[in-house]
């Protein structure tokens, strides 16, 4: 046997334990189900590509907007430094 990931003796495994959680008749349902899936899934991908390529609007540059300028702001007040902060006068040592 191959030191595969997948060993036929892996996929005996798990294709016991899918039938024994879903059993043999809903098994058959679900393989049904996923398969018209994927048919849907591949239809709608192949009808897309088409309509896309047909549909395609030519390429255009793209429009730029015009901002106006800011508006000048009022210049702000500097903030105190500890020279100019009032002294506290409760702070004593001692």
């Amino acid at each position: 046997m191959g030191s595969g990931l997948f060993q036929p003796m892996h996929l005996l495994i798990i294709l016991v334990v899918v039938i024994l959680i879903f059993g043999p008749g809903r098994l058959g349902n679900i393989g049904k189900d996923l398969g018209k899936s994927i048919k849907d899934f591949k239809k709608a991908m192949s009808e897309e590509d088409v309509t896309h390529k047909d549909t395609a609007p030519p390429a255009q540059a793209p429009k730029t907007e015009q901002i106006p300028p800011a508006a000048p702001q009022a210049p702000q007040a500097p903030a105190q430094t500890a020279a100019q902060a009032p002294a506290d006068k409760d702070h004593t040592h001692g």
